[in-house]
Order: C-alpha cells, then structure tokens, then sequence
C-alpha cells in the first residue's frame, strides 16, 4: 500500500504542476495515463485488500464492495462513504472509458481525488499501530 501511495504521489506531484486545460500534448497524457493507472491500481489495493483484511481481523461479514466502504467510514478509515463510492466508480471508468473528452475529464476527477486515497493510507497506517507485530 505505502510503495503503490508513493508511486501515485510521484504522478500526482506531475501531473498537478500541469493542471487542468482543455487540451493535452502527447507526453502530458502519458504522464496523466500514469496517474490514472495508479490511482486505480491503489484504490483496488484499499478497497478489494485492505478493507477486506481490517473486516477479517474484525471477524466482519464480507458483503459488498459497498458494505466494506461504508465499514470503512465507520472504522474511520475514510471521511466519506460517497467520496470512495465515486472513486470506485472512476476506477471503473478508467478501465473502460475511450472517448477523448471523457478521457480529460477522468484526469481531472484523479487530481481531484487523489487526496482522499492518501488520506486513506494515513489512517490504515494508524490503524496498524493497533496491532503491533
């Protein structure tokens, strides 16, 4: 989880002095493409992995990927429910979105985003610490 945060942190810090604009050239995409592929490789890591591993030590019912967020706002993991439902959904659409101008609009939504996750990461960090090795 900390080495996939710090990864998406080197993209975040990128693509953030580029900005939002209308327009991209080839190598700011690539470095937005970057950004999107590991804004969604960390929040499967939270979301399919490490919310399920704190339910299983918490001896939790698995249920759904919505079960397991709205646990995770209650263990405060996460501030919000709806934001993580939103970036499971912005996960989904970088897998399957083509359309240029729906393209520019998941980068902007990742930027927009990105810091939930790393707040996530804090507060699974502390959370460990309740059980120390």
């Amino acid at each position: 989880m900390n080495k996939a945060a710090d990864m998406l942190d080197f993209s975040y810090r990128r693509c953030l002095e580029l900005g939002t604009k209308k327009q991209y050239s080839l190598e700011e995409q690539e470095r937005f493409e970057s950004l999107t592929s590991r804004f969604a490789r960390l929040s499967d890591i939270l979301i399919q992995k490490l919310f399920r591993l704190i339910d299983q030590i918490e001896l939790e019912d698995e249920g759904t990927i919505r079960d397991r967020i709205n646990r995770a706002e209650k263990k405060q993991l996460i501030e919000s429910a709806r934001d993580f439902i939103i970036i499971r959904e912005l996960r989904n659409s970088i897998a399957h979105e083509y359309q240029e101008d729906a393209i520019k609009n998941i980068f902007h939504s990742v930027l927009d985003k990105t810091p939930l996750l790393f707040n996530c990461v804090t507060q699974i960090n502390q959370y460990c610490k309740k059980y120390p090795i």
